[in-house]
């Protein structure tokens, strides 16, 4: 039987963390079941008479944090030559991120397999998803506008605002009515007024970790990545000095992911990251979910494996 051919669409492979990279992950296992990998990013992609190409390069991975990945040299090929496309590139989530998804869209209507799917990458924006499930979402505000933010804020006592594209934790502000620099961080965030930012009720239960729960095909791994802020800090982002603790999940943990997971197999997310607070969901990672090789090292698992048995159904 053909090996099945695999393209990842990411960034360059050479700067990644390898301990912790899921993409790598996901390579690892595409090695184990004798998969063809090929790699290439988004600048990487071009249409000619007809067709979508990537000049990418076979890539072939080590689970060696020296040595993890070689080369072939780089040749052009089709997108539906491949079998499975893996979308893994990293936000920002800006124009040349939608343009991606509308090339590796023409693939998609040619066969191949797009994970996650390109149009629900463009609906899905990972702050403002979350808006189709109000019940389980802390209190807040989606606006432009300076007044309503402070009021918001004012009736909340704290506040945590952020960006709608942003991700590891920048531009991240925990504010409270009296602090001199609220209107300064408001005017930096929205662009003097001109751009929406999220702003949510203060979760106390942060201390206790922003839960990262990976689910596939709508179905929960059995275990949550709790990270953990760093001293001083109230950012549950890995990249911003949190750690991660793995941890059962909780009955409400379950009842979450049991509200979105309709949505998610409806839209083709198959790979999603929830982010939980306490008993509330903050975030929807639909773009380039992580922490697959910290629960797998804490709990023996192989979250790709699953993935990829996901994946092979689909594409039988």
């Amino acid at each position: 039987m053909k090996p099945i051919k695999i393209a990842v669409l990411m960034d360059d492979i050479k700067n990644i963390k390898p301990h912790k990279d899921s993409s790598l992950a996901m390579m690892l296992e595409a090695t184990r079941r004798n998969w063809e990998i090929y790699t290439f990013d988004a600048s990487d992609l071009f249409a000619q008479e007809g067709e979508v190409l990537a000049t990418c390069a076979r890539t072939y991975v080590f689970d060696d944090a020296q040595h993890w990945y070689e080369k072939e040299p780089k040749t052009d090929l089709t997108l539906n030559s491949f079998d499975v496309i893996l979308m893994r590139k990293d936000p920002p989530f800006d124009m040349n991120y939608i343009y991606a998804t509308y090339f590796l869209e023409q693939a998609e209507s040619k066969g191949t397999l797009v994970v996650n799917k390109p149009q629900s990458l463009r609906d899905a924006n990972e702050k403002l998803f979350a808006l189709n499930f109000p019940h389980c979402l802390p209190k807040t505000l989606v606006s432009s506008n300076r007044n309503q933010l402070n009021r918001f804020i004012k009736t909340q006592g704290v506040s945590v605002v952020k960006p709608l594209d942003g991700m590891g934790g920048k531009d991240i502000f925990k504010l409270q009515q009296g602090d001199d620099n609220v209107n300064e961080v408001l005017d930096y965030l929205t662009h003097q007024g001109n751009t929406p930012i999220m702003a949510q009720e203060f979760l106390p239960e942060i201390a206790q970790g922003d839960k990262r729960i990976l689910l596939i095909n709508g179905k929960p791994i059995d275990y949550a990545l709790a990270r953990l802020p760093a001293a001083g800090s109230f950012k549950g982002n890995l990249a911003a000095g949190a750690v991660g603790v793995g941890q059962p999940l909780s009955a409400r943990d379950r009842y979450l992911c049991e509200q979105i997971a309709p949505t998610l197999k409806a839209k083709g997310l198959m790979f999603v990251g929830l982010d939980v607070i306490g008993d509330y969901i903050t975030e929807i990672n639909v773009t380039s979910p992580t922490c697959i090789r910290e629960l797998d090292a804490q709990f023996d698992l192989n979250i790709a494996g699953t993935l990829f048995d996901a994946i092979e159904l689909a594409l039988s």
